[in-house]
């Protein structure tokens, strides 16, 4: 335990592959290599108060030498996740969206552009084609 006054140490990222994502699961760090993206809304938020911040959303494949995933990016990460481009991914989640898993950043994750990875991205292992069914289990 930290003492009054000491910060707690911070844990070190533990970095996972694409392939060991699970639904309903939070907290990754990943490395990833965007293959593609795509804007799927774009439409600026008229208010009265505060400046109209249009809101954008991009589904990017993302992915690493095991397997790709959808990810999706709003506003600012949009334009960090080029094709080609490579990122590490910190605090990410993994939301459902119709079955199948998409890979989420919140308020407390963080997408950081790095230098360009040096491992080919395994695009026949889509991990958002897979189709996961929600079961009620009753004890």
């Amino acid at each position: 335990m930290a003492t009054q006054g000491e910060r707690p140490a911070l844990r070190k990222p533990v970095f996972i592959k694409v392939d060991q994502l699970k639904p309903g699961t939070s907290g990754h760090t990943l490395t990833v290599k965007v293959v593609s993206s795509k804007t799927v809304l774009q439409k600026a938020r008229p208010t009265a108060a505060s400046s109209a911040r249009p809101t954008r959303i991009a589904e990017c494949i993302v992915g690493d030498e095991t397997g790709v995933i959808v990810f999706t990016a709003r506003n600012e990460q949009v334009d960090m996740l080029q094709p080609g481009a490579t990122a590490i991914i910190r605090n990410a989640k993994i939301d459902m969206f119709k079955g199948s898993m998409r890979l989420a950043v919140d308020k407390w994750g963080r997408v950081e552009v790095i230098e360009p990875a040096n491992f080919t991205v395994k695009e026949d292992n889509n991990l958002s084609l897979v189709e996961y069914e929600l079961v009620h289990v009753v004890e």
